[in-house]
């Protein structure tokens, strides 16, 4: 099993991205609109995979059919995503549209992880977890306000 911390500051990155894209995404929807900022997110995202999928040679990408059918419709979430901030970052700023975005994928994560959803390992909802979204969903209230 991968290092905790190793794990953790992979998350932590993530995070930092969604952080630094989510302005970027509002700032090119300001200017240019919603469906030409998610249009230009996505090209950038599809061009930086293609480069290492060329390299290796096209990895298992033909394999694509492999894939449940619902599975390909995530891009459509990124694209609701890109939305979703661009619609509230210049509305209440970054932090606070992240801290609700965050409760948005808290939310989703407990539900999936509690029914054992689209491959989640299955984790019961309990009385400390419920405890720590209540904190999370505070959080949001108290930044909004």
């Amino acid at each position: 099993m991968q290092s905790v911390i190793i794990i953790i500051l992979i998350g932590l990155v993530g995070g930092m991205a969604v952080g630094v894209q989510a302005p970027l995404s509002s700032m090119i929807s300001q200017r240019l609109g919603v469906f030409e900022s998610i249009f230009i997110v996505h090209l950038g995202g599809a061009v930086a995979a293609l480069i290492p999928l060329v390299y290796y040679g096209g990895g298992k990408l033909a394999n694509w059919r492999a894939v449940p059918w619902y599975a390909l419709c995530a891009g459509i979430f990124g694209l609701v995503v890109i939305f979703s901030m661009s619609y509230m970052i210049p509305r209440i700023g970054v932090a606070t549209a992240l801290i609700i975005l965050l409760a948005g994928q808290l939310l989703i994560g407990t539900l999936l992880d509690h029914f054992g959803l689209l491959g989640a390992t299955q984790r019961p909802l309990d009385i400390s977890r419920t405890f720590g979204l209540s904190i999370v969903l505070l959080g949001v209230w108290l930044s909004v306000k």
